[in-house]
């Protein structure tokens, strides 16, 4: 056969194969091993700033910086536990935190653009329309494309608001609250964003395909009869509404969680906050069986509550050889 023919040939075949599928940037599981992946936490009361954690698989976790925080407060009183971390759709990084207890019932928020150098830390005054209420705690970021806003929800107590619950710690009650915004500087006002009828904490999002239905973890946070359990809801959008609420997934003692894709599933990871503290992890492939995954996984000692985000190798690279005071 002359060479033309047969160059010809191989180069119709070739057309005619299907091309390589590309990494989808929501929650997909056949897609997670190709890229690192980055934890935020925090270690203590969050008196010490935020600690990085990285992965190439999603499993196997080294600590970042020599043991030693990467982003410090920088404000009095103020405490960074439970930070959240994303990726905006101009790839500025965003991060929100806790940074009080109770008073002020505000949330911090800081951008960057390498995950190394942060903006000066922002009071996000999350709750001025709801003036009685006690805490702002544990916040999640999510952009709304279709929108092109920003969704942020975090747990609250708001005093008398949901009456006959008293199986918290303290007298605390929480329900989910949410605000949205576009700029970080305008917000709408709090709302309700999630009620099961009882105290819950933590919540976090996933959409497992990319499309379809999103996926709730939250902690049922009563405490007599004791719960402090895991469990996950089901919506339509990131807002939901929120049904098939599911029987708890976890041990006693769970909170923090954050769902991230691995190969063949998905990882709910969470912070084990009672003696002996660690990092557990349960694995599922369909988000109705889950089966402890802990000791699969290793995870440096002592962090606590905090957030998963994809970053390509050079931000590995970057964070891996990082070395900061």
């Amino acid at each position: 056969m002359p060479k033309r023919i047969a160059l010809s040939l191989l180069l119709l075949i070739l057309a005619a194969l299907p091309a390589p599928s590309q990494p989808n940037p929501k929650q997909r599981a056949d897609t997670a091993a190709i890229t690192p992946w980055l934890f935020a936490g925090f270690k203590g009361n969050g008196e010490q700033g935020v600690y990085y954690a990285i992965s190439q698989d999603g499993y196997h976790w080294t600590i970042a910086n020599q043991d030693r925080p990467v982003f410090h407060q920088n404000q009095p009183n103020e405490l960074m536990r439970d930070p959240f971390l994303q990726r905006g759709p101009d790839a500025t990084f965003h991060l929100v935190w806790t940074w009080s207890w109770n008073t002020p019932t505000i949330l911090g928020h800081s951008t960057s653009t390498d995950l190394i150098h942060w903006t000066p830390h922002q009071q996000l005054n999350v709750l001025a329309n709801e003036p009685a209420a006690l805490n702002a705690w544990a916040p999640a970021l999510y952009y709304e494309p279709d929108h092109k806003r920003w969704l942020l929800f975090w747990s609250s107590t708001i005093p008398g608001r949901f009456p006959g619950d008293t199986s918290g710690d303290n007298g605390l009650n929480h329900r989910i609250f949410s605000t949205t915004t576009t700029d970080f500087k305008t917000l709408t006002p709090a709302k309700l964003f999630f009620d099961p009828g009882y105290s819950v904490i933590d919540a976090t999002l996933t959409q497992p395909g990319g499309t379809g239905d999103y996926i709730l973890i939250f902690k049922d946070e009563r405490k007599t009869p004791l719960k402090k359990v895991l469990q996950t809801a089901k919506g339509p959008t990131m807002e939901g509404p929120w049904t098939n609420i599911s029987p708890p997934i976890s041990e006693p003692w769970s909170e923090g969680a954050a769902i991230i894709p691995v190969h063949g599933g998905f990882l709910a990871y969470y912070d084990h906050y009672r003696n002996p503290q660690h990092y557990g992890a349960l694995f599922t492939s369909d988000f109705k069986t889950w089966t402890d995954a802990t000791n699969q996984i290793t995870f440096p000692a002592k962090l606590r509550h905090g957030s998963f985000l994809r970053i390509t190798q050079a931000e590995y690279d970057s964070i891996n050889n990082l070395q900061q005071p």
